[in-house]
């Protein structure tokens, strides 16, 4: 069997215009991997959104990341100030990963 390592899974969601400054968080506490997800429609306490084509307004992604957990506490500590001003989700998970070394 193939070993595996314990990783966090950190998910971000955001409005479309602002993903570079997420990544720009993300670069900044040393996590070299990311993936920008498109998001086509969602809901939550606010009631539900939809990705409008003209106009983008209600566009959202999702930044996915893995990291060890030192970056993302780190992460974390940053993006705090920005959860709430910004509306973000920021989840995080326990994930087994191979190839360990790489996050």
């Amino acid at each position: 069997m193939v070993a595996t390592v314990r990783r966090k899974r950190i998910e971000i969601l955001v409005d479309n215009p602002l993903v570079p400054k997420i990544v720009n968080y993300v670069k900044k506490v040393d996590i070299s991997g990311w993936s920008v997800i498109k998001i086509a429609s969602g809901g939550g306490r606010d009631g539900r959104w939809q990705q409008d084509e003209v106009s983008g307004a209600a566009a959202k992604s999702i930044v996915l990341l893995i990291a060890n957990e030192e970056k993302a506490n780190q992460l974390t500590d940053v993006l705090a100030p920005l959860l709430d001003s910004h509306s973000l989700l920021l989840t995080i998970a326990n994930v087994e990963v191979v190839r360990g070394d790489r996050f």
